[in-house]
């Protein structure tokens, strides 16, 4: 196992919520990072963030970490559940819910109804 890859995965297991992301949650530097973080923050999720544009080897090492060619990428209770598009699936279809809710992590149910009702066709 890399370093990298050793520190990805210690980071990911020991953290409930875990976003690789360009930039940071607060400050996301591309709009894919900025949507996944977006949604979390409105949520109330507490997650955290890593900023793979600050380290090369993670930004690397994550896409092998998880066999994913993309960033952002949402890892939860050490489990990789996707990037972006999945991300927005998910939380259109409450699926997103589920799995927070299933894994014990705290987010505001209300908020999430609130995404799904403005993003109803």
């Amino acid at each position: 196992m890399t370093d990298a890859n050793a520190r990805i995965d210690e980071t990911v297991k020991a953290n409930d919520v875990v976003l690789f992301m360009k930039g940071t949650k607060s400050m996301p530097q591309c709009g894919f990072s900025n949507r996944v973080a977006g949604v979390l923050n409105y949520m109330g999720v507490d997650y955290l963030d890593v900023n793979v544009l600050s380290d090369d080897a993670i930004r690397q090492g994550i896409k092998d970490y998880s066999d994913w060619p993309t960033i952002p990428q949402l890892y939860v209770k050490g489990e990789f559940v996707g990037g972006c598009d999945i991300i927005t699936e998910m939380t259109l279809s409450g699926e997103l819910d589920k799995l927070l809710e299933d894994n014990g992590v705290t987010y505001d149910k209300d908020a999430a109804e609130k995404i799904r009702e403005a993003n109803k066709g």
